[in-house]
């Protein structure tokens, strides 16, 4: 699953945390999947069709992650630039969604999950770009670890038809959870902790929501009309490097 163009950084630049360490080994575990999505679902529905009847399985499986002593992080490239989640793993546990390009001095935050969470950061069209890009160099080729990876920073009021057909189809042979199709649902429609947001394009064709959250919100002056850009213009899908099932 890794590729061996992946880069491996053990700092982002700009970024107050780690250090950091590739582990493309872990996506291989349900556990893994598990441990990633429980940020995405705060109902008891949610809950219980995540982890069935082991809930405490997720917090073992966390400090193990630890135990190196260097935060998990993994890549998605994008047509300009890259996407990296990294595993906070401290005494304040999370999930950061940064977008970043060599030539920027700093990578930028588009979504934290934790309890001071940020975000939506993406929309479903740029999180299936993502996914379904045929670039090379990330922690996975899968389109579908891909999906998965990036989910959590998802919210997006007009998700489209197939939506769930296609996210059920990537937690199937991952997260061994006895309803897929029911858990795709919920995380669809809850889109925790921020909920559905709209999209829109602004003046200068950044990409920006309303999300109350959101760095991609210019009302809440998380990030300057010139990063908004920037991070827009690294998320726009590039139309060459679409797999065939995007």
């Amino acid at each position: 699953m890794e590729n061996s163009a992946t880069p491996r950084p053990e700092r982002l630049p700009g970024y107050d945390g780690g250090p950091l360490t590739h582990r493309p080994e872990l996506l291989d575990q349900p556990l893994f999947w598990w441990e990633h999505l429980y940020s995405s679902v705060r109902e008891e529905e949610a809950e219980d069709l995540l982890f069935g009847a082991d809930p405490d399985a997720v917090d073992d499986f966390r400090q193990q992650m630890g135990e190196e002593g260097a935060w998990p992080v993994f890549t998605v490239p994008l047509a300009a630039g890259r996407l990296h989640v990294v595993h906070r793993i401290d005494e304040d546990p999370g999930i950061d969604f940064l977008v970043h390009r060599p030539e920027w001095a700093q990578a930028e935050l588009v979504a934290r999950l934790d309890g001071h969470f940020m975000g939506p950061g993406l929309s479903w069209s740029e999180l299936v770009a993502a996914a379904d890009s045929a670039l090379a160099g990330g922690s996975t080729d899968d389109p579908d670890c891909r999906l998965l990876l990036l989910l959590p920073a998802l919210g997006d009021s007009a998700v489209p038809d197939g939506a769930v057909e296609r996210l059920a189809a990537a937690l199937r042979p991952r997260t061994g959870v006895e309803d897929p199709d029911g858990f795709a649902v919920a995380l669809l429609e809850q889109q925790e902790p921020w909920g559905p947001v709209r999209w829109t394009t602004g003046g200068d064709g950044s990409r920006i929501n309303d999300g109350g959250w959101s760095p991609r919100n210019p009302g809440n002056r998380a990030l300057s009309p010139a990063r908004l850009a920037r991070v827009s213009a690294a998320l726009a899908p590039d139309p060459g490097s679409v797999s065939p099932r995007g």
